[in-house]
């Protein structure tokens, strides 16, 4: 069995993996159909269009891609410049600070600052 990765269904892949890679700051890279970004630890994210024929509806589960940052006010700042959706106001934790957006498909992920 190979590594595990993230993988995203979108209505607009390449418009998806700019928005990502312009936050992770990544590049992208096109596999066949697919986008791809390697994260961090050569972590893979993959983001593809479902089939017609039998489409996946976005879902609010609870399992979400989660961002770390070092400086979240300015993150979230980018995140809403490129179309991002702040869906809270930033909120201290005992472990740190966060923040849930939506992307601008409506997936939703979060934002963290680590507590130092």
């Amino acid at each position: 069995m190979g590594a595990p990765f993230w993988v995203l269904a979108s209505e607009a892949p390449a418009a998806l993996a700019r928005f990502y890679s312009q936050l992770l700051n990544v590049p992208v890279e096109i596999q066949g159909s697919v986008q791809q970004l390697t994260l961090n630890q050569g972590q893979q994210l993959v983001i593809y269009q479902p089939s017609t024929q039998r489409p996946q509806p976005a879902q609010h589960g609870r399992l979400a891609l989660c961002l770390p940052s070092a400086n979240l006010q300015s993150s979230l700042e980018q995140a809403l410049a490129q179309g991002a959706r702040a869906l809270e106001s930033i909120r201290q934790e005992s472990f740190g600070r966060e923040v849930w957006i939506e992307d601008p498909e409506g997936n939703r992920l979060l934002l963290l600052e680590w507590a130092r």
